[in-house]
């Protein structure tokens, strides 16, 4: 434990921005998990409101900082991506998620 009054702070505010960070990552985690089984399910319009949804969710931990903005673009890409081929499945196969 930090033995200066500042230092104890700076450790008090790392324990509480921590916590906040964990639910946020978990929040967008937990979002995209929703997409995906939204697409598992075969259902194109549940899966488009899920990830309109989540791309606010994953647009928020990226704007703080908690995911980086490349990784959140690719994540909402990859989504998007996979719903639309859930129109094409039968023309080019499963989708890639």
């Amino acid at each position: 434990m930090a033995n200066i009054k500042s230092a104890r702070k700076r450790a008090r505010q790392a324990v509480k921005r921590r916590s906040h960070n964990v639910s946020m990552r978990t929040a967008a985690r937990s979002a995209i998990k929703d997409v995906k089984k939204a697409i598992a399910s075969g259902d194109k319009k549940a899966a488009a409101a899920a990830l309109v949804r989540s791309q606010a969710v994953i647009d928020r931990t990226a704007a703080k900082g908690i995911v980086h903005r490349n990784a959140a673009a690719r994540q909402k890409s990859r989504l998007a991506h996979a719903i639309k081929a859930m129109a094409q499945e039968g023309k080019q196969g499963p989708s890639p998620v």
